[in-house]
């Protein structure tokens, strides 16, 4: 694989971090422009985010004039930016011919359909060959730009689907109109949310990454786990989790945050591939972080008809649960390698930080004030935007300057792109699956493997989300999983909430599972160490991800439903108890090492809890205790043979 050189530099080196984000994140690999073509390009950009504005407090179209106008806006300023191969990326100024013909075309198609909406609309299903070949034009041109933005594994699964219905017997007039004149395609849920909500939370995270809140949080980090042993490690989990709050990549915030610290984590006496494994897994661990989760949060709001506090709620208790797992395996580590904290003199104070910058995070605690007061996800978020715009003047080293707010506004625009795209082409799947009723006989198919065993039709379900989630985005990613394999946890009796969670988990594992674990490869080129080996260090650490989803799909009082203060206390403890006997088995190290038996042992008590039941508990829990104790007795052994030695 391809290595950006000289990566040593890359705290300072802004121009390996692009490096970095172009070889992994396709999102970040565009076109280069300067001189009066810059102009033009970034104009277009602001263009659009002014639009995205205007849609949302001034113009009130119907929904698909305003769907598909913000799909072609994207389509014609895609082709502009974005080159057909990598390598076309570094020529300056350069927009070959056939991309401004794709730009028309594609934009083009997209508003026939809203220039010619009440004619379409009357004909129904029986559209003219001019609507069926502006359907396939814009179809094909979509397609083309998502691979160039997105990548080839949400195409391959796509293709798959519409290939299921034209083998079913559905024409091609009955699948274009399918899928490019109603709501149940392209134009669909999935792109309706990322046109009225996604966007706005998108641009909020630009004007946020402009204020230096991200700088911000891993100071905050430092300052809190800095000097506890392999604090390091521990400060990557913590600035990753804060900035997955407003970041809708795993890969983005890989590198972004991991540029810093994972350095940091291998002079500190870190292996390289745990030190990339853990920033890989921290990061990904931000998607599922509220209240935004990677912009999922609002979909999973819309496709399961629950509002959006609901579902921030109930993300919460799973997420510090994924986050307490990996801290436990960090400090583990740090145990057994005997790993020290940063020197003192390097770690800056909690309370003159958060006194200094603390106002960094005004624009977030708007955001959640608003949303908790009823009002909608979108204006909740320009509310944000506007706060993170008057924060930015408290200080001169954060203030927005003229250049810097059209920055903003522009990368808002360009960081829209890939979740727009991926959801239009999520859009597809979603129509197939309408049209032909594929996911029942998928559910027929899985429940006769599994028969009426609900933890292995879960174990199946996993492993189909797994699969599917390979290289696809946060929100495209929930998508499918919530199209094809949540009426599957359904159908086991699972409630909706939890059967939604219980994919979105293990769809977004898949961005550090291997062999597509582009997370785990991001962070690996930062720390050259072999990028196949993070991935499985990467999945090893985020085994908390891997249990607790069975555990609210066992108990959904997990995700607060249906339950009372005690039984959530019973659960969170008996959770964590588990999650510390699993980390033990992985690490092999408690007190002292440990052999395989004793692993095999604690592992299994630590399993043992994801189960909601007095006696699996109760045997779990003491298992464990009894080992901890054998482990003190050992260690205390140990001692006093080391002291007599001496």
């Amino acid at each position: 694989m391809k290595k950006t050189k000289d990566l040593d530099r890359i705290i300072t080196d802004g121009a390996a971090v692009e490096d970095l984000l172009a070889e992994f994140d396709r999102e970040s690999n565009t076109r280069h422009f300067t001189g009066t073509m810059k102009h033009v390009i970034t104009g277009l950009l602001v263009s659009f985010t002014l639009y995205v504005f205007w849609m949302t407090l001034i113009a009130t179209p119907p929904e698909q004039v305003r769907r598909s106008s913000f799909i072609g806006l994207l389509i014609f300023i895609g082709f502009l930016i974005y080159p057909i191969r990598k390598d076309h990326a570094k020529r300056v100024n350069r927009i070959p011919w056939y991309d401004l013909l794709f730009a028309v075309m594609g934009g083009g198609a997209f508003f026939y359909y809203v220039l010619n909406f009440e004619a379409i609309v009357a004909k129904a299903v029986n559209i003219g060959p001019l609507e069926i070949t502006m359907g396939i034009i814009g179809t094909l041109l979509l397609v083309e730009l998502c691979r160039r933005v997105v990548g080839l594994p949400i195409l391959v699964v796509a293709a798959g689907f519409v290939a299921y219905a034209f083998y079913s017997g559905h024409s091609v007039r009955r699948i274009i109109h399918q899928l490019f004149y109603t709501t149940d395609g392209i134009i669909g849920t999935p792109l309706g949310v990322a046109a009225t909500f996604i966007v706005l939370f998108i641009i909020l995270g630009s004007f946020l990454e402009k204020t230096g809140i991200g700088t911000f949080f891993i100071d905050m980090a430092n300052s809190i786990a800095g000097g506890a042993s392999g604090g390091p490690a521990k400060v990557a989990v913590i600035s990753s989790a804060l900035e997955g709050m407003y970041s809708g990549s795993s890969v983005a915030n890989t590198v972004g945050s991991g540029s810093v610290t994972i350095p940091i984590m291998k002079e500190t006496g870190y292996k390289s591939e745990f030190a990339a494994a853990v920033e890989a897994a921290a990061s990904t661990g931000g998607q599922i972080m509220p209240p935004i989760m990677g912009a999922a949060a609002f979909l999973m709001a819309e496709m399961t008809d629950t509002p959006y506090a609901t579902v921030a709620m109930t993300a919460i208790l799973p997420a510090l649960l994924y986050f307490s797992g990996i801290f436990m395996m960090i400090h583990l580590e740090a145990k057994k390698l005997g790993l020290k904290g940063l020197p003192k003199e390097s770690i800056p104070n909690f309370w003159k930080l958060l006194f200094k910058k603390g106002y960094l995070f005004l624009p977030i605690v708007t955001l959640i004030t608003f949303m908790s007061m009823g009002r909608t996800p979108a204006y909740s978020a320009i509310y944000a935007i506007l706060t993170a715009v008057i924060v930015s003047m408290f200080s001169k080293d954060t203030r927005l300057t003229p250049k810097t707010f059209t920055e903003a506004l522009a990368n808002g625009a360009k960081n829209t792109m890939g979740v727009a795209i991926a959801c239009a082409i999520a859009g597809i799947i979603v129509g197939i699956v309408t049209l032909t009723g594929l996911g029942q006989d998928l559910l027929n198919v899985l429940m006769g493997v599994a028969g009426t065993s609900k933890l292995l039709a879960l174990f199946l379900t996993m492993i189909s989300c797994i699969i599917l989630g390979m290289g696809v985005p946060t929100t495209a990613n929930y998508v499918i999983m919530a199209t094809i394999t949540a009426p599957i946890v359904m159908s086991m009796g699972v409630p909706m909430l939890a059967a939604h969670m219980f994919v979105f988990y293990f769809g977004i594992v898949a961005d550090i599972t291997p062999p597509v674990a582009l997370a785990a490869y991001a962070g690996s080129a930062i720390a050259k160490s072999n990028p196949f080996k993070t991935g499985v260090q990467a999945t090893r650490l985020a085994i908390t991800a891997f249990i607790v989803p069975y555990i609210f799909a066992f108990n959904p009082a997990m995700l607060l439903i249906d339950t009372t203060v005690p039984e959530v206390v019973r659960i969170v403890i008996t959770s964590l108890i588990g999650i510390f006997g699993v980390s033990v088995a992985m690490e092999g190290f408690m007190l002292t090492e440990m052999k395989a038996w004793e692993r095999l042992i604690i592992g299994g008590a630590g399993l043992m809890l994801i189960d909601p039941n007095f006696l699996t508990d109760f045997t779990g829990i003491l298992v464990i205790f009894t080992m901890v104790y054998l482990q003190w007795a050992k260690s205390k052994k140990l001692r006093v043979s080391l002291e007599q030695a001496v």
